[in-house]
């Protein structure tokens, strides 16, 4: 866990009035991955996107499964704020454990989704689910393995339901 904290303190010392907006923003943006839920119920409501919006809801639906429900209770893991109460904090620390990263989860989930739907939807969703992501680092919520997991569960999250779509689903929902 030492050299988890060595990237925290790095990013830590890029810290100044500017970023600490942004990223406090950029936090906030993922709280509860209300923006992708949105994004998804907005593409559900479309008949072009309706497929890939039912797909994306899915995939979202399942991240929260395995990040939320099962592995942050197995692991039970403090955040960084919780081990080391030094850092000055600007966003308020959630209530539950910090493995893995939901705004992560859900950020990668959703953009991974949208780069099949439309690689343009997709390309600026992957570069703010990335922003997004970091913000957690810098905000002292996170370690780099619970982002990295949680980038790593959204992904392979999305990419099943995709295939799972494409082979069961798909040809139902368009009829």
């Amino acid at each position: 866990m030492n050299w988890e904290f060595d990237i925290l303190y790095a990013i830590q010392s890029i810290r100044n009035p500017v970023l600490d907006r942004i990223m406090a923003v950029l936090s906030d943006i993922g709280n509860y991955g209300i923006l992708w839920i949105a994004v998804a119920a907005v593409l559900v409501i479309s008949k072009k996107y309706r497929s890939g919006g039912l797909q994306m809801s899915a995939a979202i639906v399942l991240t929260f499964i395995v990040g939320n429900l099962i592995l942050k209770n197995a692991f039970d893991r403090l955040r960084p704020c919780q081990i080391d109460e030094t850092i000055h904090l600007i966003v308020k620390i959630p209530f539950d454990s910090s493995f893995p990263s939901g705004h992560t989860m859900n950020g990668i989930t959703s953009a991974v989704s949208l780069m099949y739907i439309d690689k343009r939807m997709g390309i600026p969703a992957c570069i703010l689910a990335c922003a997004i992501a970091f913000s957690r680092m810098y905000n002292f919520m996170h370690f780099p393995t619970d982002v990295l997991a949680g980038a790593v569960i959204g992904a392979v999250s999305a990419v099943f339901m995709n295939w799972f779509f494409k082979k069961y689903v798909s040809a139902k929902v368009n009829n």
